[in-house]
């Protein structure tokens, strides 16, 4: 085979639009789309012409000659997505939504969101001339979970990047970060002085776990963890104790494998990265040598990827153990499981720092005086419903973990957006085609709830954009007023930029991707301008 998707990819389809025999799928508007845990490489139809590495913003695509060990598996992954779906009555090519050029006048569009699902919005908004994109974000930086997010250790996937700054580089874009819309502006304001708002505000808050003890301090959430390492201002300055020898983690999706994964890293291999200096600085002195993945369900159910799995058993100074009744952990012809009794069957090595994931095991309470000592955990069996889904039901034995931090990792949910209706059953906003009503549109998890990849905004966005032009068309839209008002220290694209170029300095200096500002007043210094006009 000659070229290969080597973990899961950002799925944007880039690779798709550039291969030209149509060997990479599922495709847009192609089953599975979206929901497939990566895209793969038809290894009978690839003709090794490289067009897709050069498409790829994550570099995830490589020839077969030059795959590492750890990479040899996605030889398999790739030819056995196509013994299982064969694709011969599928569309030649991705189709590229056709050009609309706006006739009536500039349509003007406020993005709320400079994660990838707003980035993404403003790129299918400008493909259409005529029509200028102003992205507003609370924080003084844009590119949301892939800046706050994106494992340090994952420099690879935060290569789209790259595609963010050439879409945020048109003649037609512009930022107004540091604006909290709601606070600084309200959704009035944005909607007198635009033809429409698109909101792309993600998925910010956790889910909780509703047990005894979970506000205890040492018990927290892998989202503020997550970003605590990644230096977002809102969690940069956060303390955790890491002075336990085994942290435990609620969930077994692919952020809980991140938080286990850095918990366990070499400092010294994370000083490589954009890691957080305070988080780089505890972790140098933690004494946690085990992190416990729980899973209430077994491993056919569990949250985690394929691929992300796969670099998890490829760590090569830490052990990698599972746990759970063998008759589950037994391979049942799945590359999960396959890959998880792999694992099971490994000798842990002694003395190494350990990862353990551990199925059929539940959380009952969390226990201690001033902060976390212990967490009681329950084994659990599964049941299929009448309406066939598989859930854990709680056996009611229950055992001791000895631990000082708790993190709980079982998804995201998003907030209310003021001014906006809001699905508490789903945590979305209500909309039809990404339109909440003409002139108010979603995107991103904000809209479909949080499922898919970094990607995956790329299809959801062409939907919603095609929502507001249709409307633009019809003359649903009110023509805007004047400009909307602003507070005195926004910042604009130049101002990024600045900031950009200095974290990337800093970082450079120390053999480092760069080096983070990880406070609004630091953020402002180094755009050079605190308090000045918006530039940009």
């Amino acid at each position: 085979m000659p070229y290969v998707v080597t973990r899961s990819c950002c799925a944007d389809a880039s690779c798709v639009l550039a291969c030209p025999v149509n060997c990479i799928h599922p495709a847009p508007g192609e089953p599975g789309f979206g929901s497939t845990e990566m895209l793969y490489v038809d290894p009978r139809t690839c003709v090794d012409c490289g067009a897709c590495t050069t498409a790829c913003p994550v570099d995830a695509l490589k020839p077969h000659t030059a795959l590492g060990a750890a990479e040899l598996p996605f030889l398999e992954l790739n030819a056995a997505y196509y013994k299982e779906n064969a694709h011969a009555d599928r569309a030649p090519m991705y189709v590229v939504p056709p050009q609309r050029r706006v006739s009536q006048g500039e349509l003007s569009v406020a993005v709320v969101g400079a994660g990838p699902a707003g980035l993404f919005a403003a790129d299918e908004l400008l493909r259409h001339p005529g029509v200028r994109v102003t992205v507003y974000d609370r924080l003084p930086t844009p590119y949301g979970l892939v800046r706050a997010g994106v494992a340090p250790d994952h420099q690879d996937t935060k290569r789209v990047t790259e595609l963010f700054r050439a879409i945020e580089s048109q003649d037609a874009f512009s930022y107004r970060l540091g604006v909290e819309v709601g606070t600084d502006i309200t959704h009035a304001d944005l909607a007198r002085a635009h033809h429409a708002v698109l909101y792309a505000v993600g998925a910010a808050a956790d889910r909780r776990l509703g047990i005894q003890g979970e506000d205890l301090p040492g018990s927290g959430c892998a989202t503020d963890f997550v970003a605590w390492y990644n230096g977002h201002p809102d969690r940069a300055h956060d303390v955790y104790d890491l002075g336990c020898e085994r942290a435990v983690v609620i969930g077994n999706g692919n952020v809980a494998l991140d938080v286990a994964r850095i918990l366990t890293a070499d400092p010294d291999a994370l000083a490589r990265t954009d890691i957080s200096d305070r988080a780089l600085a505890a972790l140098r002195t933690s004494e946690i040598r085990e992190v416990v993945l729980l899973g209430r369900r077994g491993p056919a159910q569990a949250a985690f990827t394929v691929p992300e799995l796969l670099a998890l058993g490829a760590l090569e100074d830490v052990d990698v153990c599972v746990e759970g009744p063998p008759e589950l952990l037994a391979p049942d012809g799945t590359d999960r499981t396959r890959l998880l009794a792999e694992l099971a069957a490994r000798t842990p090595v002694e003395g190494r720092r350990r990862i353990v994931l551990r199925f059929l095991t539940g959380p009952v309470r969390i226990t201690g005086d001033a902060c976390v000592r212990a967490l009681d955990v329950t084994t659990t069996m599964l049941v299929t419903d009448a309406d066939g889904a598989v859930r854990a039901r709680p056996t009611g034995d229950i055992h001791t973990l000895q631990t000082g931090l708790v993190l709980r990792s079982v998804g995201y949910r998003a907030r209310p957006v003021p001014g906006l209706p809001f699905d508490e059953d789903t945590a979305t906003v209500p909309h039809a085609s990404g339109r909440v009503e003409p002139g108010v549109y979603v995107a991103g998890w904000i809209k479909r709830g949080p499922t898919g990849f970094i990607g995956t905004n790329k299809t959801c966005a062409q939907e919603t954009v095609a929502s507001l032009l249709d409307d633009f068309a019809a003359g649903r839209l009110t023509r805007p007023g004047p400009a909307a008002p602003m507070a005195g220290n926004a910042l604009g694209l130049e101002d990024w930029r600045a900031i950009d170029r200095a974290e990337r300095a800093s970082g450079e200096a120390q053999g480092r991707p760069r080096v983070k500002f990880t406070d609004r007043e630091s953020l402002h210094r180094a755009a050079a301008r605190p308090g000045a006009p918006v530039r940009g």
